[in-house]
């Protein structure tokens, strides 16, 4: 075996073995049943290797979580970031494959043409220096041509394998981060983006957080029940998307609470969306088609802060919070922005306003 084929040999394909082990025991490809598999696979715990062969070809997804409950005490979202990263090292080391026959294929390239210049340029030549170059070059083109074929059929083999993979992944990392009510992003995207916007001081004077709380909400849901809670939800989440350009990033943060960070616009421009939504909600009817019961009006406070009045995305939450309690305490269906000096005026009376 060559250097390269050596070398390629050594890389190990546990993403392909995983996957073909999976899908012939007929196990659903999501994060927690790939971590199972994988510790089970490189052997780290053999008690969970045992356990997991005891299931057999009929393993259920209630047997496979209760594993999991078992062995694994770490958080579903690091588990799913763990796996997504030990996927992708699987990938990468793929491509690090096919680069470095591409590196082995240029190099004999060079050398056929290296000879083929001496060859031409010798004026006298013994037929037997002919005869053993063109045999030594013609073994080793068949040897190249016949290990690149290989390679070329394998790598493709196991890029549709992982392709497959990586779209299953990406799918449930989109579902992790999806509210599943609102189709709005979570907190958990929501922290994650609010963070980045300290990634980019230059983008600081130009970027806000914004804050709505739905007004009443917990009388609503006494009065209607969760059902048409849950509907005034989606709604409301419907109408503040269809009022902010489609780069706006829109979360459900909570509760009734949603959240925009706003990229690009100063402060009063900021404002004048805020206002754009609130208003939009104030004139749209919530009825119900067949009822006639008008569950209405739905208004929503909200609070506007610039993220250079923050050191980070910690304080620029905690002052845009303060800007919505002044909107409560204002008498609700209304924006205000943060002001120094807010934060004297920001008590524990704030649970009274946030119902």
């Amino acid at each position: 075996m060559n250097t390269a084929a050596a070398q390629k040999a050594q890389i190990p394909d546990v993403a392909g073995q995983i996957t073909f082990a999976m899908r012939s025991m007929g196990v659903a490809p999501i994060p927690r049943n790939y971590e199972l598999f994988y510790e089970a696979y490189i052997g780290s715990n053999p008690a969970l290797t045992r356990d997991l062969a005891a299931l057999g070809n009929q393993a259920t997804q209630e047997e496979l979580d209760e594993l999991g409950a078992q062995y694994f005490c770490h958080s579903p979202a690091r588990v799913f970031d763990d796996v997504h990263s030990r996927i992708a090292a699987e990938l990468e080391g793929l491509l690090r494959v096919l680069r470095q026959e591409q590196t082995s294929l240029e190099s004999y390239n060079k050398l056929l043409g290296e000879t083929y210049r001496r060859i031409n340029t010798k004026n006298t030549t013994s037929v037997d220096l002919l005869e053993n170059a063109i045999n030594l070059l013609t073994q080793a083109t068949g040897d190249t041509m016949a290990h690149g074929e290989r390679t070329v059929e394998n790598v493709a083999q196991r890029s549709q394998e992982m392709d497959q993979v990586r779209k299953e992944l990406d799918e449930y990392k989109r579902i992790a981060n999806t509210d599943s009510l609102t189709r709005l992003s979570n907190r958990r995207a929501f922290d994650d983006r609010l963070a980045a916007v300290f990634d980019n001081a230059a983008l600081k004077p130009v970027t806000a957080l914004v804050l709505a709380d739905i007004d009443n909400f917990k009388k609503i849901n006494d009065t209607y029940g969760h059902p048409v809670g849950d509907k005034i939800l989606a709604t409301v989440a419907s109408v503040i998307r269809a009022n902010v350009r489609r780069d706006v990033f829109v979360a459900r943060t909570g509760g009734e609470e949603f959240a925009l960070i706003i990229d690009g616009n100063t402060q009063e421009e900021v404002v004048a969306m805020s206002e754009r939504i609130r208003r939009t909600l104030e004139a749209t009817p919530f009825k119900n088609s067949r009822t006639r019961v008008n569950y209405g009006p739905v208004t929503v406070s909200m609070g506007v802060c610039m993220a250079s009045h923050a050191e980070d995305a910690g304080e620029l939450y905690y002052k845009t919070d303060i800007a919505l309690y002044g909107a409560k305490h204002a008498g609700r269906n209304c924006s205000v922005v943060y002001e120094d000096g807010m934060q004297k005026d920001f008590t524990k009376s704030w649970l009274i306003y946030k119902a």
